[in-house]
């Protein structure tokens, strides 16, 4: 089994951003977690700030991995362009959101990426990811 996380916007900024909403963990430190309870998997991770970046990753693994598990950050809400790469490719995706974005302010209701994923899973902290890998291991 080939998974792999991507991040996108800000994401690379976990444990120093909004701790009251995003924690103290960063995501490196998180994802050696994650590698150590998912042994049998081999699990790749990916982040980037930039849109281009993002689908340009989402295009190269496409069609070779088993999963994608993808937080989007802010580009879930704005980027048809994610969204019509994940439509262009064969591996599932799983939508991760470490906040329940239903929660949060009105435009971050909307998704782009929900739509084309195989799920969604949000508002469970660090561990939507967990769960996102799950799914494909079930």
């Amino acid at each position: 089994m080939k998974l792999i996380i991507i991040n996108g916007p800000n994401l690379n900024l976990l444990g120093k951003r909004e701790p009251e909403v995003y924690g103290n963990k960063t995501f490196e430190d998180y994802f050696a977690d994650l590698q150590f309870q998912f042994k049998d998997v081999q699990l790749e991770y990916f982040q980037s700030n930039i849109e281009g970046e993002l689908i340009g990753k989402i295009q190269e693994v496409g069609f070779s991995y088993d999963g994608i598990v993808l937080n989007a950050a802010a580009y879930t809400h704005t980027s048809v362009g994610i969204g019509d790469a994940i439509k262009a490719v064969t591996t599932p995706v799983v939508e991760v959101h470490i906040s329940n974005t239903h929660k949060r302010e009105e435009f971050r209701h909307v998704s782009y990426i929900s739509p084309v994923a195989k799920g969604v899973i949000l508002g469970f902290g660090l561990q939507s990811y967990d769960l996102a890998i799950q799914s494909f291991l079930k």
